[in-house]
């Protein structure tokens, strides 16, 4: 197994790894279809992705690995206030637009909801909590969520935790220690899918430290790979693995994911993350998965005001299959569509600025 350091990474001077970026907006529509999906089959195991879910556990091993390429061998050298500035330009922008969508959905959806029940006072504070990613799960019609106005954001916060750990401590870790971590968030991971009976849970106030379990192992997984160099050659390429990934998502759901989801989460995933790192991309793929990685993380975060709509509407008007096949499919696309557009024009010009803005205060 090799890896060669001066052709793959996210930063200017290096190259990506296309087909990982790739794999990311293959998971993000993932979740994007589950959470669709979840509002129809009430019941986990009549959901043809009923593990969509687990897509966030790929992108917590994802990160792990590409922060640990990213700013391993610099972050010594740019210092914590330099690495902590670029991660929130990096990630907070959607943060903040995503909790805005959110509260204009909350406001004025226009299938329903039960705005009356709270008052001024608390929405304001869940919208402020929301931008500043605290947690606070008040609001009964959003299912207790961390996030109320954007649920996903749940994912961002244990985010921001793995990256504080790796400024501080993991960054210096060494290999021996970083697996012995990782073999004890593992059997994190164990005891809260054989607690809870599956690894749904991170999401809401009573499920809040099974996201802790799931960000440990999974990140420092991510970060393991790197350092370990377990980068395996193959030539499955960018379709062979997108249905390898998938297969993750569609596996049944049964009295079982107590033990398949940790599986999967454990050992199914990193193996996907060493293929991707050394598979062989074919040309015609190359703009595919570009566009792919460059949407998903817009797409994830800007999704789910949308999805409380849709799920006032189909509880209160029931549509049927075929109004939901109308339904769903033009909506996935203008949520990619839209997604787009905001990185377009959102996410890219204020990173640019805010990036420019903090070269120039350094440079002064």
């Amino acid at each position: 197994m090799h890896i060669n350091k001066t052709s793959v990474s996210i930063v200017p001077a290096k190259q990506h790894f296309e087909i990982l970026d790739g794999l990311r907006g293959i998971a993000a529509l993932a979740v994007v279809l589950f959470h669709f999906m979840e509002w129809i089959f009430t019941d986990p195991s009549k959901n043809f992705i009923g593990h969509g879910f687990l897509a966030v556990d790929f992108f917590f091993c994802l990160s792990g690995f590409v922060i640990g390429y990213a700013y391993d061998d610099r972050i010594s050298k740019m210092g914590l206030r330099k690495f902590f500035l670029s991660r929130i330009i990096r990630l907070h922008p959607l943060v903040i637009l995503g909790s805005i969508l959110g509260l204009l959905a909350f406001l004025f959806d226009p299938f329903g909801g039960h705005l009356e029940l709270y008052s001024t006072g608390k929405i304001i504070l869940t919208f402020i909590c929301s931008i500043f990613l605290i947690p606070l799960p008040i609001i009964a019609d959003r299912g207790f969520n961390l996030f109320s106005f954007n649920a996903p954001a749940w994912s961002l916060f244990w985010e921001y935790m793995a990256n504080i750990a790796y400024a501080f401590v993991l960054c210096r870790v060494r290999r021996n220690y970083l697996l012995i971590l990782t073999m004890l968030s593992a059997a994190a991971i164990c005891y809260v899918g054989y607690h809870s009976g599956n690894l749904l849970g991170g999401w809401s106030g009573p499920t809040f430290w099974d996201g802790c379990a799931r960000i440990s192992y999974s990140f420092l997984a991510g970060l393991l790979i790197y350092r370990s160099n377990w980068i395996i050659k193959n030539k499955l390429g960018f379709i062979g693995l997108s249905v390898l990934l998938l297969l993750a998502f569609v596996m049944p759901f049964s009295e079982w994911n107590w033990i398949s989801e940790p599986f999967i989460i454990l050992f199914y995933f990193p193996l996907l993350i060493s293929l991707g790192a050394g598979a062989a991309l074919s040309p015609g793929f190359k703009k595919i998965c570009v566009f792919s990685g460059n949407i998903s993380y817009p797409l994830y975060m800007t999704h789910y005001a949308v999805l409380w709509m849709f799920g006032n509407y189909y509880t209160t008007y029931k549509p049927d299959a075929s109004q939901l096949m109308i339904i769903i499919v033009p909506s996935i696309i203008l949520l990619v569509g839209f997604a787009y557009l905001i990185m377009k024009v959102y996410d890219i010009p204020l990173r640019k600025y805010l990036n420019e803005k903090w070269n120039r205060r350094i440079t002064q």
